[in-house]
């Protein structure tokens, strides 16, 4: 019987630059997660264990003019938590006024299995979802999702947040854009 082939990634990745905030109210899954992410080499990792603490954070972040208080690059934050939630969080990340909170990417984590928990989680403008127990390989793919392929903005009446559709699909009936698609301002950043 022969072993299963392990999967490796085809270019190496220098996270050591990179900061994460994780926003998460229970201690074990702090410590597994962070665990996770100082093995994959993310240079700084700041915990919050709440929504509130997390959004005081993120204005601290957006407002320092230093080097020393870099703004994080990618959220991870738990769905439910008892003092302000990965809803709220992330409904407050993507009405921010400042461009640097509100397009930044965010991973939502959540112990819900529901396909209605990761819907909630995209419509609500989650770049990616997350179910625990989280594993490494998952945790890797999401993170390495955003860095490698960064979804561009969309702003609708009701909605703001990465583009949900994950498949080009060809439009085969009469167009009704008011706008052209060439003519729409695509805001997407690498990172």
């Amino acid at each position: 019987m022969s072993k299963p082939q392990q999967v490796r990634p085809t270019k190496a990745y220098d996270l050591k630059a990179f900061t994460i905030l994780l926003v998460e109210d229970y201690e074990f899954m702090q410590h597994l997660i962070t665990g996770m992410l100082r093995a994959f080499g993310v240079g700084n990792i700041i915990v919050c264990e709440s929504g509130s603490e997390a959004r005081g954070l993120l204005s601290v972040m957006a407002a320092a003019k230093t080097a020393d208080m870099k703004m994080a690059d990618i959220v991870l934050t738990d769905w439910m938590m008892p003092e302000g939630d990965g809803e709220s969080l992330l409904n407050w990340i993507r009405n921010h006024k400042e461009d640097k909170i509100r397009f930044m990417p965010v991973t939502m984590v959540s112990a819900f299995t529901s396909e209605d928990v990761v819907k909630m989680a995209r419509d609500f403008g989650a770049n990616e979802a997350l179910v625990k127990p989280v594993s490494g390989e998952k945790l890797a793919q999401r993170i390495l999702s955003v860095i490698d392929h960064p979804r561009p903005f969309i702003k609708a009446p009701h909605f703001f947040g990465p583009d949900r559709r994950r498949k080009e699909l060809t439009w085969k009936k009469e167009e009704r854009r008011k706008t052209q698609a060439e003519e729409i301002k695509v805001h997407n950043e690498q990172i």
